[in-house]
Formats: structure tokens, C-alpha cells, sequence
């Protein structure tokens, strides 16, 4: 019965795709990274407020926040791979807030692309904050006294001009509610900028995204 289905989408003209990303995967086995950067203040918006996350008490002054970094492959990832490296302590959890903006998402970032990375929690945080600082975040956007509309394009390009040695298909900058998102940096193992993948690649082709400026 399958061999006749798989017949059929051919003769249709059609193939069966491969799924994006699967549970299980074995640890430690991925081609490149994928560093998430996400503007604190518009994700205070969209639903950090709401859940009253201590990221967007007006006391803090996040801007660039460590969302993850993200075992990739060529065409998908990995996620919650099995491990049997023991789970971060909750001081180390708390160690990755002041670039995470909180604990708990630290732990998240463990439990589903940590334990694919094949480090200990240590390590993974370890690598996760040289990732963090290997990136040279535009200092222009802190400057921003207001909200302001403009092209996704103009946030890839400050990114790129602050680190020359990235090219644009290293570099992607999603949207959300008509918000700049996140800048999602594709790194090596060793964090040398390479190429994204097809499936990590896709840019905000916005014009008028919203950017609040830092609380």
C-alpha cells in the first residue's frame, strides 16, 4: 500500500516532504549552529508583558537577548535529544539571565537544543555566552528614543556592517506581529559565521516593522 501511494505522488507529480524537525534525535550530531537574538522590549510586547516576565520590568535594559543557540541541520534540527548528561543546576540557570533575561527560558534552551549539542549543561552555557559575545550587536538601536517603522532589511544590514566578516546569507532577521523579532546569526561549531541553511534563511520582507526602543 505505501509503495502504491508513493507511486501515485509521483505520477501526480508530487513528493512527500521531509518533516522539519523530529523528537529523538542522537546528540552531537548536527552540521552548524543557529544563535537567536531577540529584541527584548518587542517581545515584552507581544507576550512578555502578559505573562509578567521580570525581562520587562522598566527597571532592566535588555535590548539584544540571548533567545538560543540552536543545533541545526542542513534541512531541519534536532530537539530534546535523548542525553545522559545531568541537568543544569538552578544557579546555573540563573548565571545565563543577564543575557537570557530570565532563568527559565535558559532552562527551556537546555531541555530542548542543549541536550542535542552533545556538552554538558556547563559547556553548552559556556558556548552559548562566547556565541553571544563573538557577535558585535549595532549599539544604534539602544539610541532609539522612540518607536520607530522600518525595513527588516535596514536591521540585517547594521548587523552585517558591524561584523564585516558575516555575508548576508550567514544573517536572517524575523518578524512577528509586524515587529522585528529576532536576528538569527548561523554559526560553525567552533562560532565561525557560515551560510544558513534553505529552512533558516527566510528574512522578514517587511517594510514598516515596528521597533520599540529599549525600556
Amino acid at each position: 500500500m505505501r509503495n502504491a501511494i508513493a507511486r501515485l505522488l509521483m505520477l501526480a507529480g508530487l513528493t512527500l516532504a521531509a518533516p522539519a524537525h523530529a523528537d529523538g534525535e542522537k546528540a552531537g550530531e548536527f552540521d552548524y549552529y543557529v544563535m537567536a537574538l531577540s529584541w527584548s522590549a518587542n517581545w515584552c510586547a507581544i507576550e512578555g508583558d502578559a505573562k509578567r516576565s521580570p525581562q520587562c520590568d522598566e527597571a532592566e535594559d535588555f535590548g539584544w537577548t540571548l533567545h538560543g543557540l540552536w543545533p541545526q541541520y542542513h534541512r531541519g534540527w534536532p530537539a530534546f535529544c535523548p542525553t545522559v548528561a545531568p541537568h543544569p543546576r538552578r544557579s546555573m540557570t540563573a548565571e545565563m539571565a543577564d543575557i537570557m533575561g530570565t532563568s527559565g527560558l535558559a532552562w527551556y534552551q537546555w531541555k530542548k537544543h542543549g541536550v542535542c549539542s552533545g556538552l554538558s549543561a556547563a559547556d553548552y552555557y559556556t558556548l552559548s555566552r562566547r556565541a553571544y559575545d563573538s557577535v558585535v550587536r549595532p549599539p544604534v538601536f539602544h539610541k532609539l528614543d522612540k518607536p520607530v517603522r522600518l525595513p527588516a532589511k535596514l536591521v540585517e544590514e547594521a548587523f552585517l556592517k558591524a561584523n564585516p566578516e558575516m555575508e548576508p546569507d550567514m544573517v536572517t532577521v524575523t518578524c512577528r506581529n509586524r515587529m522585528i523579532q529576532e536576528v538569527r546569526i548561523c554559526l560553525s561549531r567552533d562560532l565561525t559565521p557560515v551560510p544558513c541553511g534553505r529552512d533558516a534563511v527566510r528574512d522578514c520582507s517587511l517594510d514598516d516593522a515596528l521597533f520599540n526602543p529599549v525600556r
